[in-house]
């Protein structure tokens, strides 16, 4: 296995500017499959951590902007009439 995905990588810039598109497309899909293949992939647990802790953060950032946004909103007014 080790040495397919070192020969798929080690294509060279030159043999692929020979190749057409379609034998292109699919050198670059066996290296993604092979990069893919690399990944450290998180447990469910650390899934569910990780997209728990970017929705609170996206939350507290909308909040905090709602709350500039309303202020700058109402002294403009007071301002602007």
């Amino acid at each position: 296995m080790r040495n397919r995905q070192e020969d798929v990588v080690s294509e060279n810039a030159e043999t692929t500017k020979r190749r057409g598109i379609f034998s292109r497309l699919a050198l670059f899909l066996r290296q993604v499959i092979v990069e893919l293949r690399k990944v450290i992939w998180p447990t469910r647990k650390e899934l569910i951590t990780y997209t728990t802790v970017v929705i609170v953060f996206v939350v507290i950032i909308a909040a905090i902007v709602a709350v500039f946004d309303y202020a700058f909103t109402k002294g403009v007014l007071a301002i602007f009439g």
